[in-house]
């Protein structure tokens, strides 16, 4: 009696027929990529050269937004810690989206670049905008779930991780 177990260590593609919905899915995380890659990067570059937001006080300061929601926030304590230096969190904020966004749009640690991308937007939905009512109106949740799938897939196409585990396979003849 056989069992359905497979024994060969071919993929059934080694000869490059596939069929549309093949290489639909193959390259599915693609989109997802380049636009969260492109908005992190565009947030990144807009709070770095923003002259007002990266203040202390004063009009579309970040100081002044994070005491605005602290009150109603999920957790109020991570908004009195970015209060205790408004403007570093605002740089770190500011430069944690760049590296994530530039992470994960050229797929260099695209898995870490995703954590980091998640807890990004987890923090800003325990904060800013966790007031929003209905919940689905603040875009932080929407961004989170939006992460999920590239922290756990990485970027397997079109990525330099992907090149490096070409590479890797290559020199240790393809067994890694």
């Amino acid at each position: 009696m056989t069992h359905g177990m497979h024994t060969d260590t071919q993929s059934p593609y080694l000869n490059g027929n596939r069929g549309w919905r093949d290489t639909a899915a193959h390259y599915a995380l693609l989109p997802l990529r380049v636009f969260l890659g492109v908005t992190f990067i565009y947030a990144g570059l807009d709070k770095l050269t923003d002259s007002a937001f990266m203040k202390d006080s004063g009009a579309g300061s970040i100081g002044d937004m994070m005491r605005a929601v602290k009150d109603s926030a999920a957790i109020p304590a991570m908004v009195d810690l970015a209060l205790d230096a408004p403007v570093a969190f605002g740089y770190a904020i500011a430069f944690g989206e760049l590296a994530v966004g530039i992470g994960t749009l050229i797929g260099l640690f695209a898995r870490l670049a995703a954590l980091g991308g998640a807890l990004i937007s987890l923090s800003l939905w325990l904060t800013v905008s966790w007031a929003s009512d209905p919940y689905y109106y603040g875009n932080d949740l929407a961004y989170l779930m939006a992460w999920l799938p590239l922290v756990l897939a990485g970027a397997p196409m079109l990525s330099l991780d992907a090149a490096l585990r070409a590479r890797r396979r290559q020199r240790t003849g393809g067994y890694r």
